[in-house]
């Protein structure tokens, strides 16, 4: 893949969240004609209220689709927290997800088993080459779900087809591309046209791009979702489903559940979690804005690295970083953090996931034929 791809599908991904992150106060529950319910939770005691409410509610669905920002870590503690008190309610429930592709579905079965280490899951599912997303955002959900054994279901359509999508559209694809791809992808819904033009025309920076490919790749992702979760429920008609996606796919039903509806009729409820959410009539059934969160700060090394034929090498030290001063040099290449192989860059991602600021590991490099190894108390961001 080359690096202008790259940059288009990163400009994809979070173009496509829709909400912006800026905080807004939101009025408590109320419910006015073909409104949402909006609740705003300011403190723990509040959320527990909420949640009682609204859970009975989402309880009766067959599939509550659950939207986030990606980078926002209270929307995540949020999808935790209704999959929690569903999951008291009923066992029989599996888990949607947008940030595993279809091809690594083996993969997370095996971790739910309990067959896979979190390092071993994210090697093989490819986490730190198909997702741009901090792993620890997710890591509290997909832990209740290994724990107690609830399935975990890969939605996204494979990276390899969008960037062909991206580069080519749909009916520049291989048979065998093709394929990868559900039978229909509806592309009637001119609402759902126009909301995308509007945020392609105010974002949009590739004067190269069209926006019928733009709208393609949209389609790719919310048809691909939609039929996986659709057969999923075929084959299991009596378990429930807990879709959790980015809010742009799920807004108004027009994304992912409208899609899933045409393939399967089913109840089903839409929450989206708000911080700047514009409420208004038909954009899901209910709008919380939960209680804000944050990761603790990683520690850092100060390098900038990249693959290489022999490995990752480093590309470029931080002045004054941990690095520098225990005196890494640009044209290293790591053989191993505190014992951990690393042959490509997700191996430093996934050695690194835990470390604080003021934690020290010991780095094995080769430099011009020699081995050598350095102590370095990591930096904060």
């Amino acid at each position: 893949m080359t690096i202008r791809t790259y940059a288009w599908l990163a400009l994809l991904l979070p173009l496509l969240a829709l909400i912006g992150c800026r905080e807004s106060d939101i009025h408590q529950a109320v419910e006015t004609g073909d409104s949402p319910v909006s609740a705003s939770i300011g403190s723990q005691q509040e959320q527990e209220r909420v949640l009682a409410e609204i859970i009975p509610r989402l309880a009766k669905k067959r599939v509550i689709y659950v939207g986030e920002t990606h980078s926002n870590y209270g929307h995540h503690l949020l999808q935790l927290e209704i999959i929690q008190r569903l999951y008291a309610l009923n066992h029989d429930l599996a888990i949607g997800l947008e940030f595993f592709q279809q091809p690594f579905q083996q993969v997370l079965d095996a971790y739910i088993r309990g067959e896979l280490t979190e390092a071993e899951l994210l090697a093989q599912a490819e986490w730190y080459d198909r997702w741009i997303y901090d792993y620890r955002l997710y890591r509290p959900i997909l832990r209740f779900a290994r724990d107690n054994g609830i399935p975990l279901v890969a939605l996204n359509v494979p990276m390899e087809i969008i960037e062909q999508v991206s580069r080519k559209g749909i009916d520049g694809l291989t048979a065998s591309e093709r394929a990868a791809l559900p039978v229909t992808i509806d592309s009637s819904d001119q609402v759902y046209r126009e909301r995308l033009r509007n945020i392609f025309e105010k974002h949009a920076r590739s004067s190269d791009r069209s926006f019928d490919r733009f709208m393609e790749v949209q389609l790719c992702w919310d048809e691909g979702m939609a039929s996986q979760i659709a057969d999923y429920l075929k084959r299991h008609p009596r378990r429930q489903m807990v879709v959790l996606a980015g809010s742009g796919h799920l807004m108004y039903g027009s994304g992912i559940p409208n899609r899933v509806q045409r393939r399967i009729p089913v109840e089903a409820a839409i929450v989206l979690s708000g911080n700047g959410l514009k409420v208004e009539p038909g954009i899901s059934d209910l709008v919380v804005i939960p209680l804000p969160a944050e990761l603790p700060p990683v520690g850092l090394m100060g390098v900038m690295i990249g693959n290489v034929e022999r490995g990752v090498a480093i590309q470029g030290v931080v002045p004054d970083s941990a690095a520098a001063t225990a005196g890494l040099h640009k044209g290293d290449l790591i053989l191993d953090i505190d014992g951990s192989p690393i042959t490509r860059t997700a191996d430093v991602k996934i050695a690194m996931l835990d470390r604080k600021p003021g934690d020290q590991v010991v780095v094995q490099i080769l430099r011009e034929g020699r081995k050598m190894a350095f102590r370095l108390k990591l930096g904060a961001p």
